[in-house]
């Protein structure tokens, strides 16, 4: 059983640290604001976090219309 426990735990720290990753490397990217696995990602996570991403992202595509999950009630503006 502490086996067991012991390989779910670090399978859920092994996916964190991957989704984790892949989520900053897409909200720190300066090539598009429209990665589908990025915006996927952005989108499940909690509100403060995920505005902290959509920040960074809007100051590196000023002019771009925001991703899923960065847009605001309106739809068309930067939450």
């Amino acid at each position: 059983m502490r086996r067991l426990a012991r390989i779910f735990i670090f399978t859920l720290i092994a996916g964190v640290i991957l989704f984790g990753q892949r989520w900053y490397s897409y909200v720190t990217n300066t090539t598009s604001p429209y990665d589908e696995v990025g915006i996927e990602i952005n989108s499940a996570l909690p509100a403060p976090i995920r505005k902290w991403g959509c920040d960074k992202l809007r100051k590196n595509f000023p002019n771009a219309q925001p991703p899923g999950g960065c847009l605001a009630r309106d739809g068309q503006s930067w939450i």
